[in-house]
């Protein structure tokens, strides 16, 4: 939808939803101008109390090597690898594994579920997902909208 902004220049609304079963059940303006100011301020102050964990998932997926792990985890019909075979099937020693692992926990996309075997959770993988896919795609979106503006 195109509409009249401030000074008399035109905008695009973006939002963005998250549909499931065909219904809204979250809608998020992607323009500052169609947000009320006490309801933004609500939403970074939110956003600056859970600054921790956002920033442990960002630095869980910040590694190629995490990357990697992710990615074969959520390639796991069942989304479980165990300790050597994330050494064999990545090329990666122990220390590399251990470190990884960790990282990828505190991000709370894998839980430890035995002995050397982590497993990738429903909330893993949809984060995963989000973080890697969606946004990117997204990002890529609102780019192309910025190049149609100039």
């Amino acid at each position: 939808m195109l509409l009249l902004g401030n000074k008399g220049r035109d905008y695009m609304t973006l939002k963005l939803q998250l549909v499931r079963d065909g219904k809204i059940i979250l809608e998020v303006p992607l323009s500052l101008m169609d947000w009320p100011k006490d309801q933004l301020e609500t939403e970074f102050k939110a956003f600056e109390e859970d600054f921790e964990r956002f920033s442990n998932m960002f630095v869980a997926l910040s590694n190629q090597t995490r990357l990697k792990m992710m990615i074969r985890l959520v390639e796991e019909e069942d989304r479980t690898m165990n300790f050597a075979d994330f050494m064999k099937d990545l090329d990666l020693n122990p220390k590399t594994v251990w470190e990884n692992s960790r990282k990828l926990s505190d991000g709370g996309f894998i839980t430890k579920t035995g002995r050397g075997t982590y497993h990738c959770s429903e909330f893993g993988q949809s984060a995963f997902l989000t973080l890697s896919l969606v946004l990117r795609r997204l990002l890529a979106s609102l780019e192309e909208i910025e190049n149609i503006r100039r």
